[in-house]
């Protein structure tokens, strides 16, 4: 291929930029701790993550 060949073929298909696999994602996953409901409401016992669940819900609560 020369590189006109590969400019005409970038033109007509474009460039991809996305993910390289076939791989499906999987979004029911939870990946990290801080997204399960024990560390949400702090009711593990850690204190940043109770101080966190306070302003949590307090920001919830703003505009009700």
């Amino acid at each position: 291929m020369s590189k006109e060949d590969d400019f005409q073929s970038i033109l007509i298909n474009g460039i991809s930029f996305g993910r390289g696999g076939d791989k499906p994602k999987q979004d029911d996953k939870v990946k990290t701790k801080a997204k399960k409901k024990k560390y949400v409401t702090g009711a593990h016992g850690s204190g940043s993550a109770m101080q966190k669940a306070k302003y949590r819900k307090q920001r919830a609560n703003r505009h009700k």
